[in-house]
């Protein structure tokens, strides 16, 4: 007899989480959702203990720019040495070093001792660690699901779970600091890196060989950027991430300053906030992991970049904190599905062997182009306020959209030969190869 057939809702569960069949990712899933909680926590409360040690809008700029500007500079050379080295062992030393360095943040703020420049100098060293964590973790995604038509959902679920915790986190974060100061945040999220440490330990992966070892950098850091820019698709989706993390990222910064002067809130108004951007970006992170395939995320992207930007135009005009969270999801929401979806085409189009140094240019575009953003938009507040610095980013996305669906024509022709050869295409196979070798970027 013929099985019975499955409940919708059943059905829909299983295809939204069907990347956690696969015990690595399973394992990483969960230790990360544990730990991702505490590192929103301490975003949060680092922001908060800035601005209530200083009340400038300028320094949460430098103070953003001080954790990622690492990123920008590092990530090209760690993307080369992650393709050399052993992924697994870099993300958990990379884990390691974050727990030591939120552990330093708790016992210079439980004691009573902590300063600006403690916070500065901290910040730097977490953007050493993810110039080396960000590539690693990306490289890696692609090896914890065993069959590669459920990366997607992985990296769908990925920001689920980044989100969820920015939903949790910053909640949480509020309460706690009202209550007993930034410091608990910073021990809270000490702890949690246990979670991720100890699941990433666990894994047992079946990595491939490692080339022979080579000794110019340089010339391998060249080659992955040739690689790159040469091929139209992936460097428009890393202009695209690098522009709306220049102009749209950093409005982070400015959220205490939202909280505090525009909507005349505290702690909590922040966490509020923070808890509704974490909402909406949950809500699209869901989405995309309710999709079966990558066909149709390069249209996805710039609408979701139109939908962000006309959420900060929505944003700077709100003076009301009703009408700010109900236009924040909006902006979380824009934001991961254009972040998300442009990580899963790039992770399916790009070729094994230079994926660390793609993703560390993803990292570069993702966490290097915000510190610009963030000494702009401190800058912006601090000249015209909060408001003016909002409205010029929503514009900015809206304009780099346009610029976007210009090119998709081009960018759908280059693609559709990749996508045929990994069989997310049907097509006849006489003339694959030669399309496939005209559309690739060339192999240095």
């Amino acid at each position: 007899m013929p099985e019975p057939a499955q409940p919708p809702r059943a059905t829909t569960l299983r295809a939204l989480g069907r990347a956690l069949k696969h015990r690595n990712y399973r394992l990483f899933f969960v230790g990360q959702s544990i730990s991702l909680i505490g590192t929103w926590m301490t975003r949060v409360a680092t922001g908060w203990l800035i601005y209530r040690l200083t009340g400038s809008a300028w320094l949460l700029g430098v103070l953003s720019f001080a954790g990622q500007v690492p990123t920008f500079v590092l990530a090209p050379v760690a993307g080369v040495l992650v393709d050399r080295w052993n992924r697994h062992r870099v993300l958990l030393a990379t884990q390691v070093l974050a727990m030591v360095q939120s552990a330093l943040l708790a016992a210079l703020s439980l004691g009573g001792v902590i300063t600006v420049t403690h916070v500065v100098i901290l910040s730097v060293c977490q953007g050493l660690i993810n110039a080396f964590d960000m590539p690693a973790r990306q490289a890696l995604v692609v090896h914890m699901v065993d069959d590669r038509a459920d990366l997607s959902n992985a990296i769908a679920l990925n920001s689920s779970m980044v989100n969820a915790a920015r939903l949790i986190g910053p909640s949480i974060a509020g309460v706690l600091i009202a209550w007993a100061g930034e410091g608990v945040c910073f021990l809270a999220d000490a702890v949690s890196y246990i979670a991720v440490i100890a699941s990433v330990a666990a894994m047992r992966l079946n990595l491939p060989a490692h080339p022979v070892e080579r000794t110019n950098v340089l010339g391998e850091l060249a080659e992955g950027l040739r690689y790159a820019v040469g091929f139209m698709p992936i460097r428009a989706l890393l202009v695209m991430l690098a522009l709306v993390s220049l102009v749209a990222m950093p409005h982070t910064v400015l959220m205490p300053i939202v909280a505090s002067q525009v909507l005349h809130g505290g702690a909590h108004t922040l966490g509020f906030l923070m808890a509704a951007t974490g909402l909406g970006a949950l809500a699209g992170a869901l989405y995309l992991a309710s999709r079966r395939t990558v066909l149709g995320l390069c249209h996805v992207i710039p609408v979701a970049v139109i939908a962000l930007g006309a959420g900060l135009i929505g944003l700077s005009q709100s003076r009301l904190l009703w009408l700010s969270l109900a236009i924040m999801p909006v902006i979380g929401a824009g934001m991961i599905v254009q972040m998300a979806a442009s990580n899963t085409v790039l992770q399916t189009i790009v070729d094994e062997e230079k994926r660390g140094r793609v993703m560390s240019f993803y990292a570069m575009a993702f966490f290097g182009a915000a510190p610009l953003g963030s000494l702009l938009a401190g800058a912006l507040a601090q000249r015209f306020g909060a408001p003016v610095a909002l409205l010029a980013a929503g514009v900015a996305c809206i304009a780099a959209a346009g610029l976007f669906i210009a090119r998709l024509p081009v960018f759908r022709r280059q693609v559709r030969p990749i996508y045929v050869e990994l069989g997310i295409l049907p097509e006849i196979a006489g003339g694959l190869q030669s399309a496939s070798q005209l559309t690739r970027p060339p192999q240095s």
